[in-house]
């Protein structure tokens, strides 16, 4: 995988923690992965086969419970990790070149939650990335890489400073670009065709911003019922990623 290069080294206090065996574990499987620290109880560490240059730290449930937030269920094990190297754009785009997976493009996505189910979708349905703002993003967190459930780490995810440009560079290699949304006239299996689709979702509540609706090919809505006004963003992620793996 294509990567811009190392980030700043941070402070051991600007790490995330995970918790949980899913994302322990898969960051563990991550060659990209750089982990720095390992605290867990004897039966959950006495599991793994780590490599002698982690640190490890044995502990108790209630001395876990201090380094995760609130009720976090961390399962018996935490690990303190640096962030995943920052991936181009025009790599992921260049690598997906040949094939017709999908493209899943964020608005101003800000729940980390539902950032890391979309991720677990994008993976299931075997989506090429998701792609979001940098600053209009959450950062990898422990909250976060546990409702991904492993994926955080198998899934590309790309952050781009201009969404608007990477819309333009989108669309430039092929993708059709459609904007999930529910005042739409026709609905996703109505428009989306034959193309390499980069669905693009907007933030909770709010939708996608004007500017970005501007910048798709096409807009479509999921066919709810009149009895739900709207779907969450990861749910209608997911719903809109079998429409397009089932369509042939």
């Amino acid at each position: 995988m294509a990567r811009r290069g190392h980030r700043p080294s941070q402070a051991p206090a600007s790490r995330p923690r995970f918790y949980g065996r899913h994302a322990v574990l898969a960051a563990l499987a991550n060659p990209e992965r750089n982990v720095r620290k390992i605290w867990g109880t004897r039966e959950a560490l006495a599991a793994l086969d780590l490599p002698p240059v982690i640190p490890i730290t044995y502990a108790d449930v209630a001395d876990l419970a201090r380094l995760v937030p609130g009720d976090a269920p961390h399962q018996g094990l935490v690990a303190e990790v640096d962030p995943l190297e920052e991936i181009w754009l025009g790599d992921l785009l260049q690598q997906g070149a040949d094939d017709r997976r999908p493209l899943v493009v964020l608005d101003q996505v800000t729940d980390p939650h539902n950032v890391g189910a979309v991720l677990r979708s994008a993976a299931a349905f075997d989506a090429l990335g998701i792609v979001t703002q940098d600053r209009h993003a959450p950062p990898e967190s422990g909250s976060l890489a546990r409702s991904a459930s492993g994926t955080l780490e198998t899934v590309p995810w790309v952050r781009v400073v201009n969404l608007a440009r990477a819309l333009e560079e989108i669309a430039e290699a092929g993708f059709w670009r459609i904007g999930l949304t529910g005042h739409a006239k026709g609905t996703l299996a109505e428009v989306m065709g034959d193309a390499r689709i980069a669905l693009v979702l907007g933030a909770e509540g709010e939708g996608m911003r004007q500017n970005t609706e501007a910048h798709c090919d096409q807009l479509a809505r999921l066919p709810i019922s009149p009895k739900v006004e709207s779907l969450n963003v990861s749910n209608a992620a997911a719903v809109a990623l079998y429409a397009i793996a089932a369509r042939g």
